[in-house]
């Protein structure tokens, strides 16, 4: 198993509870530190994506601010606010699966780590098993669509 699959898995999981399908997995050398999925609507919190859930965790496991020695995989490219947190925790890499042109930080929209004034600009690999972690998407958007 990989580590992406380990996010694509942890996907699953939140959309099984009507949660937008995107998961993430923090690791380094050791393996992984966290991993979680979207918990937006069971907090009630429109900051539990799951980028910031396993960074978060992460920093408490660790007891430290910065995750310099870690690697994201996430499902789906992260919005301006997950790729600032990314940028403020200096993540190493980031592993991204399905491309986001309408809400991504990264690639699309704010292009967070292109700014002169961001302070931290990890490695970024994009479409990691891209096809999978799309249809994870596109079917949750099409199920909520016809129901």
């Amino acid at each position: 198993m990989t580590w992406m699959d380990i996010a694509i898995q942890k996907a699953e999981e939140a959309s099984a509870q009507g949660e937008v399908p995107v998961g993430a997995v923090l690791v380094n050398e050791g393996g992984v530190i966290a991993a979680a999925g979207n918990r937006v609507i069971h907090t009630k919190d429109a900051c539990a994506h799951a980028e910031l859930l396993v960074l978060r965790q992460a920093m408490q496991i660790q007891g430290t601010l910065y995750l310099e020695n870690c690697d994201l995989y996430v499902t789906l490219e992260p919005c301006a606010m997950c790729a600032g947190a990314i940028a403020w925790a200096r993540l190493r890499r980031l592993y991204f699966g399905a491309y986001d042109p309408k809400s991504g930080g990264v690639e699309h929209g704010a292009r967070v780590f292109d700014h002169s004034t961001c302070h931290h600009r990890p490695e970024i690999i994009g479409g990691v098993q891209e096809n999978l972690c799309a249809a994870l998407l596109q079917d949750f958007f099409q199920q909520r669509r016809s129901s």
